[in-house]
Order: structure tokens, then C-alpha cells, then sequence
């Protein structure tokens, strides 16, 4: 699959999350995580926003062929057990790279979540390498 760079700059709608306690605890449990403030489903780990899940704008990948580049996070205030976010995301770049079975595709995803006063809670970029 070629690169198609027509998707850069493509932003989805917003989409609305509730973080609830018993979510806090599982993800952390299964990160393996023993933060006591994680494990009460208090504050949420830094990488949770993982478990938001939403449609890429304007890419439609088959999972079997995407691989998890690497992922960073940057953050206003800790996300906490009933906050209610507004994440939206965009594609902020898309290029290829030879590897040893062909030629991949790498889209960097940005996303960030906003509190219902609007106030920026955290930014993020994901890589996903399409192969």
C-alpha cells in the first residue's frame, strides 16, 4: 500500500470518553503496574488513553496488518476516575520505509483530550506502521 499523504491534516470528530475507577484498575492490573493510586482506579497510568478507541480519520487499515510504532504522551493534569473527555485526533504525518519484507507506512496520530470546560488535559502521538 502506497502512501497516501492526501490524509494529513484530516481531523475526526470529537469523541466523548467517561473514565471509570473499575477501567483504572483492570488497565493497570494489566500493565502490571502497582501504583497504589492505579490499582484504587484513582488517577489513571499514563498510557490509558490507549484504551480510548476511535476511527482514524480518513484511513480504514486492516489490524492484522498494523503494527504499534511507539507512542508519547504529554500532560496538563493526571486523568482521574470520572473524568469525562472530549479526545480528538488527527493524522499529522504519513511516510514510508523500506524494511526487510517491503515497504511500510507509517502514520503519526495525534490526539489530545480536553475536560468539558475545554481545558487541555493531555496531548499524544502515536506511530502505527502499516506493513
Amino acid at each position: 500500500m502506497a502512501a497516501d499523504r492526501s490524509v494529513v491534516g484530516r481531523k475526526a470528530p470529537p469523541e466523548t470518553f467517561e473514565v471509570e475507577k473499575g477501567a483504572i484498575r483492570k488497565f493497570a492490573a494489566a500493565i502490571g503496574d502497582e501504583t497504589p493510586a492505579f490499582r484504587a482506579g484513582e488517577i489513571a497510568p499514563p498510557t490509558f488513553p490507549t484504551t480510548f478507541r476511535s476511527p482514524l480519520p480518513g484511513l480504514s487499515l486492516d489490524l492484522w496488518r498494523v503494527l504499534h510504532g511507539g507512542e508519547e504522551y504529554v500532560y496538563e493534569r493526571p486523568i482521574r476516575a470520572g473524568d469525562v473527555l472530549s479526545v480528538t485526533r488527527s493524522i499529522e504525518d504519513c511516510y514510508e520505509r523500506e524494511g526487510r519484507l517491503g515497504t511500510m507506512t507509517f502514520y503519526v496520530v495525534a490526539a489530545e483530550g480536553r475536560d468539558p470546560k475545554g481545558t487541555l488535559v493531555y496531548r499524544s502521538r502515536t506511530t502505527i506502521i502499516y506493513r
